[in-house]
């Protein structure tokens, strides 16, 4: 597997962001900034994330989507789309319950947008943990399921 990237467009308020590769827990900084950033913005008007170049995706990256995908749906009242071509990808969406949280496509998103990679942000050791336990809240918030399978994940966390 390719390493991870997270790469981005916006045009007047209308944001892609796009996953490349094996995305993990050490790109949980660089998107958790991204998506403050894109909120921050006072023209901000949709969002749609695409995963069609994604390889592997961890249960932080996935949290941190769960986070774009409630907090678009709380501010501004609609799910945000997501696209992903990998019939495996698009089991771990389903398995996670994102088909609650964004209009799921299970194809290419043709997004010919001139999409740039975000610099990498760096995160402290305990900033990341934070982001890592932040993520998994909101999984497990999402189902009964999901709370089973990152139970002793958490519990560990929060010890550490």
């Amino acid at each position: 597997m390719s390493e991870g990237r997270v790469l981005a467009a916006s045009h007047d308020g209308a944001y892609v962001i796009r996953l490349q590769g094996d995305v993990r827990l050490t790109l949980c900084t660089t998107i958790d900034d991204y998506i403050q950033h894109m909120f921050d913005d006072p023209e901000f008007a949709s969002v749609w994330v695409d995963l069609c170049d994604a390889q592997g995706i961890d249960s932080t990256t996935l949290g941190l989507l769960a986070k774009l995908a409630i907090r678009t749906r709380e501010q501004f009242g609609f799910s945000p789309a997501i696209y992903s071509c990998e019939p495996g990808i698009n089991r771990l969406l389903k398995s996670m319950g994102f088909q609650r949280l964004f209009e799921l496509h299970e194809e290419s998103c043709h997004s010919d947008d001139t999409v740039t990679d975000i610099p990498v942000v760096d995160g402290s050791e305990a900033a990341v943990r934070e982001k890592v336990i932040e993520a998994h809240r909101i999984l497990m918030d999402i189902s009964d399921e999901n709370r089973a399978k990152f139970r002793d994940l958490m519990t560990a966390l929060e010890r550490g």
